[in-house]
């Protein structure tokens, strides 16, 4: 028995030479027990054949003497060539019979080219259609597995934690210097583009639809009155403070009471006439402030000019670190989290949801099926002449002896059946003719 050949996991390439394809690694921590085994089987076949051929031999010698023994004979006659014959057929796949140049033989060695392109043609045609594989990702149901898995509370655990450690992983990477400059770049780009005054004007009107300056105005009166009643000894002094030395403090007591009984008086109408004047003054007011915020264009230019001022500050740049420092922060908090999933978060209760949320809609888990089932037969029939021509070069750049060795190791052993098989089928079928021949005789 030759030893095989172990081929070479890289070639050397030769000078202005199209680089080697490298050719598989065929050892297998298997192979030894492989190897014995098609031994074991060569061995029963081959002894078989050499059972037939004594038989032959002595039932021939002892014919002329016993005639009954040419039913034997015939059948170890017919042994022989059935056995030989399959022998032959089997050893001409993998190698030449006693080592004979015979044409038509040691097929995979010589016709490895051919035998790669009928597998990448079969495998193109039977596994890679479009046909075939929209039927078998339709029968497992690829979107509702999916969303059976998402909505396991761990898995989305799974899926949110990895993505979190790949994202800091990928932030480690980059220089900090240079994400802290570009955050600054797009915090003042994207402010430069937002006009803040008309922007200020149409949330303000948003905030004050429906009349709700009266309810920020009732909020702000009583705000003032609870100010004036909690520091009435401190208006008491200011009083005594701003009159003349030789008024009278009885004076002064009296002017404090009438300023005191007028601010609350003045506060209390405000809060029980809606149709007071101030009221009226303050709506007047706050409605010119956001028509001029949405539309002046001095107020406009105005706000402009002092975003343009922030925005050029060292503010900016403080607000882009604090920004970019409480990202990493929350991020790389998230990716080392080790609670064990006690604590549920957004991220993990939001994949998980939404997992249950496909579950309970079949027409969409369909379309979904239907979206994955035609972008990946599509990729596949785009590419599946690509996968059969791999596959045919991929065979023919194999080494001839190493492949023929790796084939027949593969189904070798079940081949030395087909001696076996033939050997004893053979004599059946000799016994049976050499029968009907005596009796037609």
């Amino acid at each position: 028995m030759q030893t095989p050949q172990t081929p070479q996991t890289q070639q050397t390439p030769q000078v202005g030479s199209p680089p080697a394809v490298p050719t598989p690694q065929w050892e297998r921590p298997d192979d030894a027990a492989r190897e014995a085994r098609l031994n074991a089987m060569k061995r029963r076949a081959t002894g078989l054949l050499l059972v037939a051929l004594a038989i032959f031999v002595v039932a021939s010698l002892l014919e002329a003497q016993y005639p009954w023994l040419g039913y034997v004979r015939a059948t170890a006659e017919a042994s022989l060539v059935g056995g030989l014959a399959d022998w032959f057929a089997v050893t001409a796949l993998f190698k030449h019979p006693l080592g004979l140049p015979i044409p038509h033989t040691a097929i995979v060695a010589t016709r490895k080219e051919r035998i790669g392109q009928i597998l990448g043609n079969f495998v193109q045609n039977h596994f890679l259609s479009r046909e075939v594989i929209a039927a078998n990702l339709r029968r497992v149901h690829p979107a509702e597995r999916a969303s059976q898995w998402l909505a396991d509370r761990k898995h989305a655990q799974q899926i949110s934690r990895q993505f979190a450690s790949g994202l800091m992983k990928t932030l480690d990477g980059l220089p900090p210097n240079e994400l802290q400059d570009l955050l600054s770049q797009v915090v003042r780009n994207r402010v430069r583009t937002i006009r803040v005054a008309p922007a200020l004007g149409k949330t303000l009107a948003l905030a004050l639809a429906d009349n709700r300056q009266e309810e920020l105005l009732n909020a702000t009166v009583k705000l003032a009155a609870e100010a004036v009643r909690n520091n009435r000894e401190l208006i008491r002094e200011r009083v005594k403070q701003e009159t003349p030395w030789w008024v009278p403090p009885v004076v002064d007591d009296k002017i404090y009471q009438k300023i005191i009984v007028a601010v609350e008086r003045l506060l209390q109408d405000m809060v029980m006439d809606p149709a007071h004047p101030l009221r009226t003054a303050f709506d007047k007011a706050l409605n010119d402030f956001i028509e001029r915020l949405q539309h002046s264009p001095e107020v406009i230019a105005r706000a402009e000019a002092l975003k343009e001022e922030w925005l050029m500050g060292a503010q900016t740049d403080e607000l882009a670190r604090k920004l970019w420092d409480g990202v990493r922060e929350a991020i790389d908090k998230y990716a080392t989290k080790t609670d064990g999933g006690e604590s549920p978060n957004p991220l993990d209760s939001g994949l998980a949801e939404f997992g249950i949320a496909l579950l309970s809609n079949p027409t969409l888990l369909a379309d979904i099926d239907d979206l994955l089932i035609d972008l990946t037969a599509g990729v596949v029939e785009r590419y599946r002449h690509e996968i059969g021509d791999l596959i045919a070069k991929t065979v023919a750049s194999w080494d001839s002896q190493a492949t023929s060795r790796r084939f027949e190791l593969a189904v070798g052993r079940d081949l030395q059946f087909v001696r076996i098989n033939g050997t004893l089928v053979g004599g059946l079928v000799g016994l049976l003719i050499y029968t009907i021949t005596r009796f037609l005789r």
